[in-house]
């Protein structure tokens, strides 16, 4: 009774070859921008957070210099890795918005027309 909905949804999905979809010069475009943004953004990310536990651990007189009040450097670096956090994860979103999604968007429209992706399309 139920599983009407289920199996007619299973018989008209068209068979897809992945492996041509992930060779296409598309699928390549899209990762190569993904990886042009995540790999660069993400070393910076790490070297920041490296930089605040090796000031942590070895720098403890510039960590605990008052900033104001009982507000030291250690507390304002910290938050500053929350912010970034948030910065990074922003920056991310919108780039993927203007330039990664419009290409996943044109692959996926393609696969579910039934286009199809031959071995002769994906070494263009």
């Amino acid at each position: 009774m139920g599983n009407e909905a289920l199996s007619a949804e299973t018989e008209t999905a068209p068979p897809v070859d992945y492996r041509a979809v992930q060779q296409s010069e598309e699928f390549q475009r899209l990762r190569s921008k993904h990886r042009r943004f995540v790999f660069p953004v993400l070393a910076a990310c790490l070297v920041w957070y490296l930089a605040y536990v090796l000031l942590a651990g070895y720098a403890h007189d510039f960590m605990s210099t008052p900033v104001f009040g009982s507000i030291n450097v250690a507390i304002l670096l910290g938050l500053a890795q929350v912010v970034t956090t948030f910065a990074v994860t922003t920056w991310y979103v919108r780039y993927a918005n203007k330039e990664l999604d419009p290409i996943a968007e044109e692959i996926r429209d393609e696969i579910e027309t039934g286009a199809t992706f031959t071995a002769e399309e994906a070494t263009r």
